[in-house]
C-alpha cells in the first residue's frame, strides 16, 4: 500500500510542478502580438502547421503562426540545470546559455545579456558546481548583444576564446547594429571565426555550425553530440529563430524559408534528436525542465525529441513562416 500512495503523490506533485510551469510560460515576457489569420492562404499553411505540430509542438504552432513576442529582460530565472550529461543550461525562460563539459574543459553556447553576467551567469556556473575559468570557448549564435553580452567578461577574467562568424564580428563591431543589452555594450575583442560547415572541437565533442540567417549577416546554428546516462544523442540548436518577424524584410523572408529547409537538410543527415533553443520561449521549455526535475529513474529526458519530432519542429516553424509570407501579400 505504501509504494502505491508513494506514486500516487508523486503524480499529484508532477501535476503541480507541470501546472506551475504552465502558468510561467503565461507570464514571461510580453504580451503576445496577435496576427491575423483571415486569407485562405494564410489559414492553410496555420490549419497544416497545427496538423503537424499535433499536441507536441502546438505552443510552437500558437507561437509562431498566430501569437510571437520577443523576449524581456524581465523573464523569471531558470533554476540552473544539467540538461543531459554533459549538458548544461543556465539563464531565464527567455533566453539560456548552455554549457557543454568536455574532458579538455568547457564550451559555452552563447552568453546572455552583459546585465547578467553577476546576477544569472556566474551564479549559475556556481549552482552548477562549474569553474567558469574552465570555459574554453564561447561559441556565439549571432551578434546581437543578448548573446554575447557576457563573452568579453570571460575573455578578459579566463583568456576564454570567442567564436563567430566573419559576418557578425562585423555586425558587433558596428555600434550602431548592437542590439539586445542596452547601451554602452563591451564586444569582446576580434578573436575565432566560426565558418559553416568547419567542426569546433575540444576534447571529444565536435560541433558543427549551420547557417541559420538572415536575422544577422553570419546567423549561426550549432550541431553537437549529448549523453543521457551514457548513450549518445545528436542536438541542435537554431541559433536566430526569428521571434517576431515584423523586422525582417520580404526578401529576408524568403531567404529564411530556404535557410530553414537547409537546416532540416542537416540536421536529418546528423540524425538529431534533441531540440534546445536559445530563445526557449516556443517549445514549452518550463513544462520540460519540470518534467526533467520530476522524472522517474529510466524514463527519457523531456527535451529528446526524436528525429521524426525534431524535423516536425522544424516543418512547423516552416508552415507558419509561409503563413507570414503571404500573410504580407494579402493571399
Amino acid at each position: 500500500m505504501k509504494a502505491k500512495y508513494i506514486g500516487f503523490y508523486v503524480a499529484i506533485l508532477t501535476c503541480l510542478a507541470l501546472s506551475l510551469s504552465s502558468w510561467l510560460v503565461a507570464q514571461i515576457s510580453q504580451p503576445p502580438l496577435p496576427l491575423k489569420s483571415t486569407t485562405p492562404g494564410v489559414k492553410a499553411h496555420i490549419e497544416k502547421a497545427k496538423k503537424i505540430a499535433g499536441t507536441e509542438w502546438a505552443q510552437a504552432a500558437h507561437y509562431f503562426c498566430e501569437a510571437p513576442y520577443p523576449d524581456a529582460a524581465s523573464d523569471p530565472i531558470i533554476e540552473p540545470v544539467k540538461i543531459f550529461d554533459n549538458v548544461y543550461g543556465i539563464g531565464n525562460a527567455g533566453l539560456v546559455a548552455y554549457v557543454i563539459s568536455t574532458s579538455d574543459g568547457l564550451i559555452m553556447i552563447d552568453s546572455l545579456r552583459p546585465n547578467f553576467i553577476e546576477t544569472q551567469l556566474l551564479p549559475g556556473f556556481k549552482r552548477l558546481g562549474l569553474d567558469p575559468a574552465k570555459v574554453r570557448m564561447i561559441l556565439i549564435t549571432h551578434g546581437h548583444a543578448d548573446h554575447f553580452g557576457g563573452a568579453a567578461y570571460f575573455q578578459q577574467h579566463y583568456g576564454t576564446h570567442v567564436y563567430i562568424s566573419q559576418g557578425d564580428w562585423d555586425l558587433m563591431e558596428r555600434p550602431a547594429d548592437r542590439r539586445g543589452g542596452g547601451n554602452p555594450v563591451e564586444i569582446p575583442k576580434h578573436d575565432r571565426v566560426i565558418n559553416e560547415g568547419q567542426p569546433i572541437i575540444l576534447g571529444e565533442e565536435k560541433i558543427i555550425p549551420v547557417a541559420a540567417g538572415p536575422h544577422t549577416p553570419g546567423s549561426m546554428g550549432f550541431i553537437f553530440p549529448v549523453k543521457d546516462n551514457g548513450k549518445p544523442h545528436m542536438a541542435a540548436l537554431f541559433g536566430s529563430i526569428l521571434l517576431v518577424t515584423s523586422g525582417t524584410s520580404d526578401e529576408g523572408m524568403q531567404t529564411h524559408l530556404k535557410v530553414i529547409e537547409h537546416y532540416k537538410e542537416e540536421t536529418s543527415k546528423a540524425k538529431v534528436d534533441v531540440e534546445l533553443q536559445n530563445h526557449p520561449l516556443f517549445d514549452t521549455f518550463t513544462v520540460k525542465l519540470a518534467k526533467l526535475q520530476n522524472r522517474t529513474p529510466g524514463e527519457a529526458r523531456p527535451f529528446l525529441v526524436g528525429q521524426e519530432g525534431y524535423i516536425k519542429f522544424l516543418d512547423v516553424m516552416y508552415e507558419c513562416m509561409e503563413a507570414d509570407v503571404d500573410r504580407r501579400a494579402g493571399k
